[in-house]
């Protein structure tokens, strides 16, 4: 312990961001007792983690695990094994999804992606999609349109018929859903003509945009909107904490590889692959890790809630818990 660096950040604006010097302990402490006879802070929470299963648990479908979720955002996660047995259109909101593991199919009427481990794709408001699943998980957020790429594809979806091996075209519903795509919340369903529907691709010029992360150390961003943002974070191994407190958004942190320990104002925490954490805006907060660590940043100007249940909830900050993880230069 001693004197660290912390970054006042503002994300979801192009505000240049702030360095101060803090004494690591004071940082982390519970505040000092007040003389007055009236309680002048409230009582919060420690940081809570949910975890879910990154391997897929070969149910042909299921709806997706709602995580977090306010007006402007909602995160999910899905696993498959076989055909969705639907096509969804979304009127409100663009579409991201993450591939976890296993393989899947996206067949839109901008194309077919074949998604693989590691990769992003946008569906924009209003373009059709399914899902073919092959022993897969990945995680769904949605967000209001319009959302833009922040960094160049690695490739795009392409107009492909038939969109797997095997497919045949099949009597299919078109589901239309408002609020973030959240059960109850369809508009119309009816029957689709999915052989029309898939060759919309060959007369469109627009296609889906495929991303991943980079192998630089830090932050690289993803997508954009109005109040929201996203990206992937590596970390290499480390003796050198610095501390980072977001002044605009609520923080969402999903674990892809690697393990580390989330240190913060709310406690300190084991984070691992499957797990997910969210940091409250104006929470002061570090990672440490013995290895390799990746995960996914998503930032909402708009309170988040989770609304899975709780896995595991952080320790209370000890000097003692702070001085057994990877010691501290200076």
């Amino acid at each position: 312990m001693g004197t660290v660096t912390e970054v006042v950040a503002v994300v979801c604006s192009d505000e240049p961001s702030r360095l101060v010097e803090r004494d690591e302990h004071l940082l982390l402490s519970p505040p000092y007792p007040t003389p007055l006879p009236v309680k002048l802070w409230g009582d919060h929470e420690l940081l809570s983690v949910v975890h879910l299963p990154q391997e897929c648990e070969g149910v042909p479908f299921a709806p997706p695990r709602g995580v977090y979720e306010s007006d402007q955002v909602r995160v999910e996660w899905q696993t498959m094994e076989g055909r969705q047995p639907f096509y969804h259109r979304n009127c409100d909101v663009d579409e991201i999804s993450y591939q976890i593991a296993g393989e899947r199919t996206l067949m839109t009427e901008l194309g077919v992606v074949e998604h693989r481990p590691g990769e992003f794709s946008r569906l924009p408001r209003g373009v059709a999609h399914d899902n073919y699943g092959r022993r897969e998980s990945h995680l769904l957020f949605y967000t209001p349109a319009p959302v833009s790429e922040e960094r160049a594809p690695v490739r795009q979806s392409q107009a492909v018929f038939p969109p797997f091996p095997g497919w045949e075209p099949g009597k299919v519903n078109e589901a239309v859903t408002q609020c973030m795509s959240t059960p109850g919340r369809d508009i119309t369903v009816a029957p689709a003509d999915e052989l029309r529907l898939l060759e919309q691709a060959y007369a469109d010029k627009d296609r889906l945009q495929v991303l991943t992360g980079t192998d630089e150390v830090g932050m690289t961003w993803l997508y954009r909107s109005a109040g929201f943002r996203m990206g992937t974070v590596r970390l290499e191994t480390s003796t050198q904490r610095v501390y980072r407190r977001t002044l605009d958004a609520d923080q969402v942190q999903y674990q892809i590889s690697g393990r580390r320990t989330l240190i913060s104002q709310r406690g300190i925490v084991d984070v691992g692959p499957g797990d997910f954490v969210r940091i409250p805006l104006g929470v002061a907060h570090a990672s440490v890790c013995a290895e390799e660590s990746r995960h996914i940043a998503l930032y909402s100007d708009r309170e988040l809630p989770q609304i899975a249940e709780t896995t595991r909830t952080a320790e209370p900050y000890t000097a003692e818990r702070l001085a057994a993880l990877q010691p501290q230069d200076g």
